[in-house]
């Protein structure tokens, strides 16, 4: 049985997609993605069924110094020439408090497919912005370790430790836009 359903879809203006890595032992790195494409399905209002999928070229990487992007890009991390797309797909959605939900889904970089939880906060909608769109807000965080899609590239530290530390924190702030017409949602 199939029901009507909203689509919506990432604003690119209003979303900032980030990740941040360890560095050295004593600091923090962060960067996001320039672009990415993103869509949203859902037949209720409290988004609790919905179907996100996510799509990022890998390219489009900033963590604000040219070198490590260039350095992100090669073959020591993503291999974008290889592998020039990030995709994830949820599989569902779990509510744990009010507004509040775990997202599972498959998280896909350098062609390996792999399970991951991320935590959402649905933060509202605005029925009616001033243009006449319909909106809304969420906020997702989750923690991959990057060894797990074969990206191990470390360099050892006199000290002790490693230059890169293996687990990514993922901050997503996401504004969708509500498509005006309906789907249908299988």
């Amino acid at each position: 049985m199939s029901t009507k359903g909203t689509k919506w879809v990432f604003e690119p203006t209003h979303c900032k997609i980030g990740f941040s890595v360890t560095h050295f032992a004593i600091s923090e790195v962060e960067g996001f993605f320039r672009e990415f494409t993103g869509t949203v399905d859902t037949s209720s209002g409290d988004f609790s069924d919905a179907r996100v999928d996510v799509s990022i070229p890998v390219k489009s990487i900033d963590t604000q110094e040219a070198s490590r992007d260039q350095h992100l890009l090669n073959s020591d991390f993503f291999q974008a020439d290889r592998y020039p797309e990030i995709t994830f797909k949820s599989t569902a959605l779990c509510p744990i408090g009010e507004r509040r939900f775990v997202m599972i889904g498959d998280l896909t970089m350098k062609d390996v497919t792999k399970p991951v939880e991320l935590e959402v906060r649905f933060q509202g909608i605005i029925p009616k912005d001033p243009y006449g769109n319909t909106k809304a807000g969420f906020k997702v965080t989750g923690r991959v370790n990057r060894k797990d899609w074969g990206i191990t590239w470390n360099v050892p530290l006199d000290m002790g430790g490693v230059a890169v530390g293996n687990e990514i924190e993922i901050t997503a702030h996401i504004q969708l836009l509500q498509v005006k017409e309906e789907v249908v949602v299988a």
